[in-house]
């Protein structure tokens, strides 16, 4: 494939903008490779307090990534760290208790605003030289062979490399493209999102309640009085709460968190999301890797979703690196079939694992209620020092398994 009449080249080009593909250009970049981005959104959008109401629970190890990416320091310390995680099933007085100190004095992670994530991703791309960022453009044809990759932009540019990264999430053209088929089904439960303000401390509790309808999360923000709240609900009832006018909607929000906060108040508006799995057949193709939402969706019961996004992103620019470093081909099949096979294991682990939880918690059956008590009552009176203890919890902070060099806290 000819390289020539080109508008723009690079070694890697990332197909989407959103936190996964940034956060690899940022590492990439950090390790000074030639990187592209193509985003389909405007930045200026994109930081605008309506596009986007989410919060994301960055583990303990998701963290690290951003420290070797250079992105953390650029986040100005808006991150809100989760010293402990409570988990409770409806009014139970059994309960399941994580203390950070038990593993050490590093939190199980820090929750950030989405918006916050973005601010601190363009700064951090603005200082990397061997970074290109397209935005808006929208890629509207790829050919990829053995020779390179030539993907075409709307409005009539051309952009060549070595290897084509699919990070344009659910929906993802990339993986639609190589023809990689994707099993996928919908929960019939929508996350409403929102921010509430409220007069007590919450001192850096997580706490994700089970209900019937779904879980109910609460995730401490940054300064100490403002939580982002996760709240599933069956999708034919979501109309309802969206549309409930303010009072009437702050009066089910007190309802659900309860008096521990105090009074709370909704702020900054509402949002809801569908809430479904989904995973890809494969994860390559001909110069073709898929991360994140491209690759795999899984339900926010555990918050790991984009944990396990940014686990993939780091596993593949080690590998890239690695093979740029030695003078290969980092878009070759053998380097691409590492990363599949590096990254496979632990995202299927997981889709399991919070697939199973939905059909667990989000009920109201008896004996299944009784059993799942008792369980989390056991985990939670094992010793701090025991091993099972210590893995769950290790587990939360994302620090579990084959780990990448930059989840380690190594540079790449």
């Amino acid at each position: 494939m000819t390289v020539q009449n080109t508008d723009h080249q690079a070694d890697i080009i990332i197909v989407g903008g959103g936190l996964s593909g940034l956060t690899l250009a940022c590492a990439l970049g950090t390790a000074g490779v030639s990187t592209l981005v193509i985003d389909r959104e405007p930045a200026e959008d994109t930081l605008q307090p309506e596009f986007d109401g989410r919060t994301t629970a960055i583990a303990y190890g998701a963290g690290t990534v951003l420290m070797g990416a250079g992105v953390w320091d650029h986040l100005d310390g808006n991150v809100g760290p989760m010293l402990d995680i409570r988990v409770t099933d409806q009014s139970s007085p059994l309960f399941l208790h994580y203390d950070h100190q038990e593993v050490g004095d590093r939190p199980f992670g820090w929750i950030i605003e989405n918006r916050v994530m973005r601010f601190a991703l363009y700064r951090r791309l603005k200082q990397l030289p061997s970074v290109t960022h397209l935005a808006p453009a929208t890629v509207t044809g790829m050919v990829r062979d053995a020779s390179g990759v030539r993907v075409t932009l709307a409005d009539g540019r051309t952009v060549a490399g070595r290897l084509v990264v699919g990070a344009d999430g659910k929906k993802s053209f990339c993986r639609e493209h190589a023809g990689i088929r994707q099993i996928a089904w919908s929960y019939k439960q929508h996350a409403i999102v929102c921010t509430i303000r409220h007069d007590g401390p919450h001192g850096g509790v997580a706490v994700e309640q089970f209900l019937p309808t779904g879980p109910f999360a609460m995730l401490p923000l940054a300064g100490g009085h403002h939580t982002s709240i996760v709240w599933t609900e069956p999708s034919d009832r979501v109309d309802f709460y969206m549309g409930l006018p303010e009072e009437r909607f702050r009066e089910e929000l007190q309802l659900r968190v309860g008096d521990w906060l105090g009074d709370v108040t909704p702020v900054a508006g509402r949002w809801a999301y569908p809430l479904g799995l989904a995973h890809a057949d494969r994860y390559i193709d001909t110069r073709l890797a898929l991360v994140s939402e491209s690759a795999h969706g899984m339900h926010p019961i555990a918050g790991q979703g984009l944990n396990v996004g940014i686990r993939d992103l780091a596993a593949l620019a080690e590998v890239v690196v690695d093979a740029l470093r030695v003078g290969l081909d980092p878009g070759a099949a053998d380097v691409l079939e590492r990363y599949q096979r590096w990254r496979r294991a632990d995202t299927v682990t997981l889709l399991a694992t919070t697939d199973a939880l939905v059909r667990l918690f989000s009920n109201d059956i008896k004996p299944l209620a009784h059993a799942r008590r008792l369980g989390m009552a056991a985990i939670n009176n094992l010793p701090p020092l025991k091993p099972a203890k210590k893995f769950f919890m290790q587990h939360a902070m994302g620090i579990v398994g084959e780990l990448p060099r930059l989840v380690r806290g190594e540079a790449l």
